[in-house]
């Protein structure tokens, strides 16, 4: 009979009916009450007030109608913790039954049973399970430590349960194994105890292999991941275990045969370049490989972006398989395009025809996406494989001729980077290029467009009025095309400056006056500083020789790639993301990445501990929810980050400025280029210079930036630390500190691009914190911030943002979006940044503040190596917002000691009052704060440490 008759029922009272089949004697009624009651579950009814009834039914030698109970209570037993108990000494009970299934079967349910009053109840029965006769028993028992460590990680580390599990790792029975290696494997990505209880040893991963050839699939996967994990002492002990691994190439699991490259991806990288063994096994990986494609299509993606890895890592080893990523008629877009990018990578001198013409054949299908990166991956093996350039740029010109639209426009972007790499030697098809003009439309397609224009200008004939088309519509053009041509008109008049004064006079005029883009702005600013002040100069910097481009531009950083090979098989590889970039939730102990051959006796993956182990002054990178649940990451993940940020350009100051007056004696290509009577020789606008003029007379360029306030003589100000390493930016690196000054708060940050590419469009967002601290102005950074350039930014901060009690008490969590992603971090505000200008008080009101605070509420404290008299101390906590109120000085014994009476006040308006005691010839401070709020007084005394320290 059919099981679906337990879900059908609707009969009023129903409940009462099975309270009462329950508490009967029959047991055949029982075990049908049960299944309605699972049923009613399994659909969403509340059958929590059974609970009690159903506990009582525990102790049944029917193991069918035991399975159903432990099923309830898992479900339930959070809701009803006190109830719950009732079923503790069944469960031991149960657990050293005669049935191996039936103790199995109790260890299992008290480990998904997640309540804590129960969880100390479960030590002895689990312990117990782990020396069990039976096998089964005992690999259930140890996925069950798993599950303990992760409700209470104190209590299995105290009660020795790592020690059994590495124990059970000795196991004769090999599913006992893989389940014991998963086990630890869980349990150390969040413990340290654990992480180094699980470092394996030769013995270890000798039992580990002979395991591996009897385990199911799932736990050949579970022994492979902790193998990849092992450092081998040498390289005969590493092909030792590349030689066992091998025949796993074979297996019929998909999971199998990625864990088994990764192991072998890994410790390749031990063994001699140039051994005949490595060159064997090289030829034996690229059959697996392959084999992974002709599975179903989601498992061939994920066999893609695995083999992308490889690719990039070792291309040898499927560079005579490149017809099998050769693209199929019915393949779906994502498999395509990872194909495509594939094929790309795998490229060279010998294939390059048969690649060529399966690509000229993609760029007639109908999936527009994928004709458009198939027309940049021409241009891409253009600047791969120089011997096929010519051929490349010949089946592009091909392309162009179709008249598609979004094929002229991804042809055009390539052939700009082409003419890159290339200098003097296509120039000849610029005119088919201009005779598609009006079909760019997309601004990329239009600023590579403008950018050949001006670089070429000299050789095209009426490159002014091309370059004029453009500019009619300045303003409604994204800012990339607006920069490209505002570069290009500069470059076309140091070419041809004769004819061409009113062209640059108008776009710089559009670019510095008549534009809110803090980007294109301060490049117009630039342009015409230069162009007024040392032509030459401009020369230099606008026509300088652009550096060579390659093909490796789209790699990824070799540290990023490193650490992505020993992922393999797992979701980062999919994503081509460290798993910490996309986990939360847990903050991963320890980083595995690959070290090269280099020197032999580290020639082993090595464990790099997190940011948080390493004794740098906080702040770190977050990992997880910290401080609490009302902290999550989340919160930043869903922010609508702004991009384009902009400002209004400052007013002039007044009086007739000319900046481009001392143009008059340009010397460009021949005598002298008479401006200053021109068009170019008038002041623009008519009335105020663009950057107006000082008091002083005379003109500082760069007073944009002199504009900020400084911080006073002997302020303190902590050095930067670094936010964000390059590694979790993808080559962004963020250094930075916080700063007071003239009244407003300060987030000094250095921006550094370690990456290959350039970048841009830079945002901030802070999440709620504190003490409500959030940007006041967006976020300006030079765009675009080319790889190994920095550029620092001081970005204003007000206190008006939404208010989270956050742990630390000043840890400020921030997105900060670029071109290539959006970035997290943690930062930690000094907390003298906070310190106010008023917050000095009259005297009686101090001392009956210090009254009215309760004596709870005074905290003690001392600050040690103390160099500086009484009046230095004053003067310094006065420079940082810390006023001296009252001073007074008492004889102790033999020795004077000074007492200052100080008060702060922070941005949130909570006053800290303040003793402090300097003994003569002691370096010795004491302090005695008093405030309402004591949670602020650690990070007071910190700063006050740094400030007498400074």
């Amino acid at each position: 009979m059919s099981d679906s008759k337990y879900f059908t029922t609707t009969k009023k009272g129903e409940l009462a009916e099975l309270k009462a089949d329950l508490q009967g004697d029959k047991k055949e009624k029982k075990k049908e009450a049960i299944k309605k009651i699972i049923a009613s579950m399994t659909v969403g009814k509340d059958v929590s007030s059974l609970f009690a009834d159903v506990v009582n039914c525990m102790q049944t030698d029917n193991l069918e109608l035991k399975k159903l109970v432990y099923l309830y209570l898992m479900n339930y037993a959070k809701s009803q913790p006190d109830l719950a108990i009732l079923a503790v000494n069944t469960f031991a009970k149960d657990c050293d039954d005669t049935n191996p299934l039936i103790r199995a079967l109790a260890v299992r349910t008290m480990g998904c049973i997640r309540v804590d009053k129960i969880t100390e109840y479960l030590c002895e029965p689990l312990r117990k399970c782990l020396k069990d006769e039976d096998p089964y028993v005992r690999k259930t028992a140890a996925v069950c430590v798993a599950k303990l460590h992760d409700i209470n990680s104190a209590l299995v580390e105290d009660q020795g349960f790592l020690d059994l599990l590495k124990d059970l790792l000795s196991d004769g029975t090999p599913m006992v194994v893989a389940n014991t290696v998963a086990a630890l494997a869980e349990i150390s990505e969040v413990s340290p105890t654990a992480a180094a209880l699980t470092d394996l040893d030769t013995m270890t991963v000798n039992k580990l292999l002979t395991a591996l050839n009897e385990c199911t699939e799932w736990g050949q996967v579970f022994i492979l991941d902790s193998l990849a994990n092992y450092q081998p002492t040498e390289d005969k002990e590493a092909q030792s275990i590349c030689e066992r691994v091998t025949p796993r190439l074979s297996h019929a699991n998909a999971a199998v045969v990625l864990s088994a490259v990764k192991v072998l991806m890994k410790f390749m990288e031990l063994l001699e370049p140039d051994s005949q063994y490595l060159t064997s096994l090289t030829r034996k990986l690229a059959p697996p490989l392959v084999t992974l494609l002709s599975a179903e299509p989601e498992i061939q993606f994920v066999a893609l972006r695995n083999i992308n890895l490889v690719v990039q890592k070792r291309p040898d080893i499927l560079k005579e398989d490149i017809k099998v990523f050769f693209v199929k008629y019915n393949d779906p877009i994502y498999v395509k395009l990872e194909k495509l990018d594939i094929m790309i990578r795998l490229a060279n001198t010998a294939n390059i025809g048969s690649v060529l013409a399966e690509l000229k054949e993609y760029a007639t299908e109908v999936d527009v996406d994928f004709v458009r990166k198939s027309v940049r991956a021409i241009g891409r093996c253009a600047i791969k494989v120089e011997s096929a350039a010519e051929r490349c740029v010949s089946t592009l010109v091909d392309l162009i001729q179709t008249k598609v639209t979004y094929v002229v426009q991804e042809a055009v972007i390539v052939i700009k980077d082409i003419f890159r790499k290339y200098p003097n030697q296509y120039e000849r098809i610029i005119s088919t290029l201009c005779e598609n003009l009006d079909s760019l439309d997309e601004p990329e397609a239009r600023a590579s467009m403008i950018w050949i224009l001006g670089e070429y200008c000299d050789r095209i004939d009426s490159v002014d009025e091309l370059l004029t088309s453009f500019l009619d519509n300045f303003h409604d053009e994204n800012s990339q095309v607006q920069l490209q041509l505002l570069t290009a008109i500069v470059k076309l008049f140091l070419k041809r400056p004769a004819d061409t004064q009113e062209l640059v006079q108008n776009v710089l005029s559009l670019a510095t006056q008549d534009s809110d883009n803090p980007d294109l702005r301060d490049r117009g600013y630039i342009y015409w500083r230069l162009l007024s002040t040392d032509p030459a100069a401009a020369k230099d910097v606008v026509l300088a020789e652009k550096p060579t481009i390659s093909e490796e531009t789209d790699l990824l950083e070799p540290a990023l790639l490193d650490e992505l090979i020993c992922h393999i098989s797992t979701l980062a590889s999919v994503y081509h993301k460290p798993p910490s970039a996309f986990v939360e939730g847990k903050v991963p102990v320890r980083r595995i990445t690959l070290q090269p051959r280099a020197e032999p006796s580290s020639a082993e993956a090595t464990e790099e501990t997190p940011p948080e182990a390493v004794q740098v002054p906080q702040p770190t990178v977050i990992q997880a929810n910290q401080g609490g649940d009302d902290l999550l990451i989340g919160d930043l993940l869903s922010l609508d980050l702004p991009t384009g940020p902009s400002y209004n350009a400052p007013a002039g100051a007044g009086g007739d400025l000319d900046l481009l007056g001392d143009l008059g004696g340009l010397q460009i290509g021949g005598g002298p280029v008479g401006i200053g009577g021109g068009a170019m020789g008038q002041p623009l606008g008519g009335g105020g210079g663009l950057f107006g003029q000082p008091a002083g007379g005379g003109l500082d360029f760069f007073s944009l930036q002199s504009g900020l306030p400084q911080a006073p003589p002997g302020a303190y100000v902590a050095p930067k630390t670094i936010w964000l390493d390059p590694a979790r930016g993808k080559g962004l690196e963020i250094k930075g500190t916080y700063g007071r000054r003239a009244g407003k708060i300060y987030m000094d940050m250095t921006f550094t691009n370690k990456a290959l590419q350039g970048m841009g469009d830079f945002a901030i967002q802070f999440n709620k914190n504190s003490f409500g601290l959030q940007p006041a102005v967006p976020l300006t950074v030079y765009s675009p911030l080319m790889p190994n350039q920095s550029h620092d930014v001081a970005l204003e901060i007000q206190v008006s943002g939404g208010i989270q009690r956050m742990d630390p008490l000043t840890a400020v969590q921030v997105a900060v979006k670029n071109n290539v992603g959006v970035h997290y971090f943690q930062s930690i505000v000094p907390m003298n940044v906070l310190f106010v200008e008023d917050g000095t008080m009259d005297r009686k009101v101090f001392l009956d503040t210090w009254k009215d605070i309760p004596p709870q509420n005074e905290i003690q404290a001392t600050i040690e190596g103390v160099e500086l008299g009484t009046a230095q101390i004053e003067s310094k906590m006065e420079l940082n917002n810390v006023f001296t109120i009252a001073r007074r000085t008492v004889e102790v014994g033999s020795m004077t000691q000074d007492l200052l009476y100080l008060s702060i006040r922070l941005t949130n308006n909570i006053s800290v009052l303040l003793e402090l005691k300097v003994t003569t010839g002691n370096t010795t401070v004491g302090l005695a704060f008093k405030t309402r709020t004591v949670d602020v007084v650690p990070g007071i005394k910190e700063s006050l440490s740094a400030i007498l320290h400074s």
